[in-house]
């Protein structure tokens, strides 16, 4: 048998000796970079996370039920004249106050008094001749017949005096209530056709909100409970009403039912046709406790918050660490919600930086820029 060559074996060595340190090198770097990686890991969770904080407290809470309703007038009319004509005078201006009965408008009269004119003479006639029939009659000069026919024509000619009085009230245009113009809608001059509006009048003081709320809602409502109403055009004011009305039957569509609330309206800010909150207080008020909605994460499985825990010996300066704790919530009311369970009065809970902790999680807090915590908000610049 003959052996390998000299040159041939150690050439083989030299590539198993270059493989092992190939791969034994990748396995150096590996472990390497993964004890880099733990360290780099590790002193990032010993980096205190910033949050901002508050101190969980209770507080007096009413349960409110909200809806959004449609302000209309005790009394609202569009007014029209009955007859077609020209406009003769215009006894208005825009936005006035007018009483009952006055006269707004008036068209062209024509020939019509002059028509009344003849009608009441006619009946006059009709008057002075049935009075001559029945003293004949007395004396039996004349017969009982036409005494009857004397009186039906006197009916008939005071029927025509009255039809065409209508006729000629008929194009006046008279307020049917007290009341406020809006902006007149005809100038003098102008043909009228019948029932062409001329000028809207709105009874202002006091007036009605109609809302609507879910059928749930009905146990907590009834006539004469107070209601109070914000609108747009003055959201720094709370205009207090009073429920004076609950529909007989729930919308089969919605399940929601019709309310409506009578509201004072001296100063006249509320006008037919705004859309207005409303808020109804359930029952008495209670005592929960309340946190910014920002420090609640919300999670399919569970709302939860983070509660600061204060660890080490030295009690003057303690590490601050967060514990993930479960909560049960109630109603909200503007930035605030109610918690019904899971937190006690005095627990430090973060309100930003959620995003950033888990169990144990080292913090440090700084409370310079806060979440809003307002349970009446309104927008900025107002």
């Amino acid at each position: 048998m003959s052996s390998k060559p000299p040159a041939m074996t150690k050439a083989m060595v030299i590539v198993l000796l270059a493989v092992a340190v190939i791969i034994g090198g990748i396995f150096g770097w590996q472990r390497f970079v993964g004890k880099m990686i733990s360290k780099s890991i590790g002193g990032q969770a010993s980096i205190p996370q910033k949050v901002s904080t508050i101190v969980a407290a209770a507080s007096a809470w009413q349960s409110r039920t909200q809806a959004l309703g449609t302000v209309r007038a005790v009394r609202g009319a569009d007014l029209a004249a009955q007859a077609s004509g020209v406009v003769d005078a215009i006894h208005i201006e825009s936005g006035t106050k007018v009483g009952a009965g006055a006269v707004l408008l008036t068209l062209k009269p024509n020939d019509d008094p002059a028509k009344l004119a003849q009608l009441r003479a006619v009946a006059e006639l009709a008057a002075v001749t049935l009075k001559r029939d029945q003293e004949q009659l007395a004396a039996e000069a004349v017969s009982q017949a036409t005494v009857d026919a004397d009186s039906a024509n006197l009916k008939s000619a005071r029927a025509q005096v009255a039809a065409q009085e209508a006729l000629i009230e008929e194009k006046t245009v008279r307020a049917p209530f007290a009341g406020t113009l809006g902006v007149r809608q005809v100038d003098e001059g102008q043909y009228l056709a019948a029932g062409t509006t001329v000028v809207t009048l709105q009874a202002l003081d006091p007036v009605y909100i109609d809302f609507y709320v879910p059928q749930q809602a009905l146990s907590h409502l009834k006539v004469g409970q107070t209601v109070g109403a914000a609108v747009d055009a003055y959201p720094q004011t709370a205009f207090p009403g009073t429920i004076t009305s609950i529909n007989s039957k729930v919308d089969s569509s919605s399940r929601n039912v019709q309310v409506r609330g009578s509201f004072s309206n001296a100063d006249g800010r509320l006008v037919p046709g705004m859309y207005a909150n409303v808020e109804i207080d359930n029952g008495s008020a209670a005592s929960f406790i309340t946190l910014p909605a920002s420090a609640i994460v919300y999670n399919p499985y569970g709302d939860t918050v983070y509660v600061v825990q204060r660890t080490g010996p030295d009690k003057a300066h303690p590490s601050l660490t967060v514990q993930q704790r479960f909560v049960k919530l109630g109603d909200t009311r503007g930035d605030q919600v109610a918690v019904a369970d899971g937190l006690t009065a005095g627990d430090e809970v973060v309100t930003a930086g959620q995003m950033k902790l888990h169990n144990g999680t080292p913090i440090a807090v700084s409370n310079q820029v806060v979440p809003s915590n307002d349970q009446n908000p309104s927008p900025p610049n107002e």
